[in-house]
């Protein structure tokens, strides 16, 4: 089980305020986690309102919440959500910086296929599953955050991927298709 959550509050926020509410949201829910047996917790990477993507102010933060995880024994999961402050190699950048065996990488097969060219998407997925740990996301098509783009995920490929990086986690099917849902995660579980 990984609990994914989405909070409104940035890491790496140039206001030290606004980065406490970041970390107060996070460890809120490994308590959760805690609460409920759940190994790991998803959390996100909102963008600032104030700052770029900042890689020290984010790693500092991102320390502190993987610290409270261990001490609960709950990983840290980052995933490549946002194209802007989730950017794959920029995750990997924190998550090295941080050097935690609490903190990972989600990689998600189709999210940054949906916002860039197809050989970064791939070269960022790559990164990320050399920091992954207990759980990726499959998906077979994602559409971009304009609507403008429809990404379509070469499976094996990406598998191929996991695969070389000795990657030995869970894969949690997705369907963002149109379509119906159960039949389309039905077929990419056959896939």
């Amino acid at each position: 089980m990984n609990i994914a959550v989405d909070g409104e509050h940035s890491p790496y926020a140039a206001d030290g305020a606004e980065r406490e509410r970041a970390m107060a949201f996070s460890k809120r829910w490994l308590d959760a986690a805690t609460a409920i047996g759940s190994p790991s917790v998803r959390t996100n990477i909102p963008q600032a309102k104030d700052s770029k993507p900042n890689k020290e102010r984010t790693a500092e933060s991102l320390k502190r919440v993987a610290e409270y995880g261990a001490a609960r024994n709950v990983v840290v999961n980052l995933e490549n959500d946002n194209a802007v402050s989730e950017d794959p190699f920029f995750l990997v950048s924190v998550i090295e910086k941080v050097n935690s065996p609490w903190l990972h990488a989600l990689p998600d097969f189709a999210n940054t296929l949906a916002a860039y060219q197809e050989e970064y998407a791939y070269k960022g997925i790559e990164k990320m599953f050399g920091h992954a740990y207990n759980i990726s996301h499959v998906k077979e098509t994602e559409v971009g955050a304009r609507k403008d783009k429809i990404a379509h995920v070469d499976l094996p490929k990406t598998f191929g991927i996991a695969k070389r990086h000795g990657y030995k986690g869970y894969f949690s099917m997705e369907w963002d298709s149109p379509g119906d849902a159960y039949q389309g995660t039905a077929g990419l579980i056959e896939k």
